[in-house]
């Protein structure tokens, strides 16, 4: 991940006990503190570089024709670190088959993707959601994949949208609002989407909505994972219900747990767990962690869902997100969605603080848009008139911007550390 710190570096070259590592010219300097102070660390190569340290070097020393590793399907193949949106990243360790598998089940079976499609990944190669986007999938269709090197700012990604007219968009919540909060926006005309996606964390409804109304293009709203490599449950093309996270991609099994450990019945939160071919092997060097989220068959998410009649699931936040508020759970989410569809707030996060008698109440951060105000007791008022009345954050504080992890994910984490929570 070009976006972490050399401390990151430092933790993931200490944790993995890489032999070698590969790195591009300008990112050299991260990584120059490191080199000689790692004992498991033995050779490092540079791309863009000069000398015996060069990637081409390398590769003009090497054999017309190399050997070639003896691994079958379900030989470990690579890890990924998770983006440690919960804490400390873990080497995520998945087999060769899981590549094979995300692109036939997602790439082909949700997306529909084919050799005449271009598509642009607004995540990068790095994460899992890049991975399966820009290379696996279009890769496995003979299909074009646009690479944006630089950090995806509402100008940059309507740039590519507009120059190289991709069929597929891969996007985040955070950028989708972003987009179409941008004055400058591109006319429908000018781009050629035939379907968009999103990941990372829940879709907005209103987001969603104002998207396909703005473009004629639906989002399909999803939830992966490092563990499981790609997107497991999804909207479909032509069945999207804004709001929800969809249905189960097609060779994957879902269920939701209760806190007892029994399986929840329809509209009951619960913690989802997933059943699927490419659920990872384990994290490297962190047994403890591994036994508790591989069970069996089972991987458990950490996200809490409920499910409808029709089999449609949706996001109630993160396992250690939930509030219980009064004795009842409340969805941070549902909080923070409430919140966004305030014509002045760009987004949110709420999370749970302690009231003078140590009970404990929603608190939202929020980001109001460019230009735009907005008090505490207007925004209060609005998501009092949308939902319980229990709901309702009891503090709100404004910021210019939320703690996340390079995918864009909100990491409540630190907001409860900062308010000690």
């Amino acid at each position: 991940n070009t976006l972490l710190t050399t401390a990151d570096f430092e933790f993931m070259l200490r944790d993995s006990r890489a032999q070698a590592l590969f790195v591009s010219k300008p990112l050299l300097a991260g990584f120059e503190p490191l080199i000689g102070s790692i004992s498991t660390l033995k050779h490092v190569f540079v791309a863009g570089g000069e000398g015996e340290r060069s990637v081409a070097a390398l590769v003009q020393g090497g054999a017309e024709r190399p050997d070639v590793a003896g691994t079958s399907a379900d030989d470990p193949c690579f890890w990924l670190y998770s983006s440690g949106s919960t804490g400390t990243p873990k080497g995520t360790v998945h087999l060769h088959s899981h590549l094979v598998q995300t692109a036939e089940l997602y790439g082909r079976g949700v997306l529909g993707i084919r050799e005449d499609d271009v598509v642009y990944s607004a995540a990068k190669l790095f994460f899992a959601y890049g991975l399966g986007n820009a290379l696996t999938f279009p890769m496995s269709v003979g299909a074009t994949t646009v690479l944006l090197p630089s950090r995806p700012t509402p100008t940059d990604v309507y740039a590519v949208l507009k120059k190289h007219r991709p069929t597929i968009f891969y996007g985040v919540p955070t950028l989708y609002a972003a987009l179409l909060a941008d004055p400058s926006r591109p006319r429908r005309a000018e781009l050629n989407l035939r379907v968009c996606t999103s990941a990372g964390e829940a879709l907005p409804a209103d987001i969603g909505k104002r998207w396909t109304a703005e473009y004629g293009c639906e989002i399909l709203d999803g939830i992966g994972s490092t563990e499981m490599l790609h997107i497991f449950l999804s909207n479909r093309p032509g069945q999207v219900r804004y709001g929800t996270t969809g249905q189960p991609v097609p060779g994957y099994e879902l269920r939701i747990v209760g806190d007892d450990g029994r399986e929840c019945g329809v509209g009951e939160i619960g913690e989802l767990q997933i059943s699927g071919p490419s659920a990872a092997l384990m994290y490297w060097n962190n047994r403890a962690k591994t036994k508790a989220t591989f069970a069996g068959e089972w991987t458990r998410s950490g996200d809490k869902y409920t499910r409808d009649a029709d089999g449609y699931y949706t996001y109630g936040g993160r396992s250690d997100d939930m509030l219980k508020v009064g004795g009842i759970y409340v969805s941070p989410f549902e909080v923070e969605a409430s919140l966004a569809t305030h014509p002045s707030v760009l987004e949110a996060a709420v999370i749970g603080v302690a009231d003078s008698d140590q009970l404990v109440k929603p608190k939202a951060y929020v980001v109001l848009k460019p230009g735009q105000s907005a008090s505490a007791a207007d925004l209060q008022q609005h998501v009092k008139n949308q939902l319980a009345p229990y709901k309702y954050p009891r503090w709100i504080e404004f910021v210019p911007e939320l703690p996340k992890t390079a995918t864009g994910k909100i990491q409540r984490f630190k907001l409860r550390a900062a308010a000690g929570a």
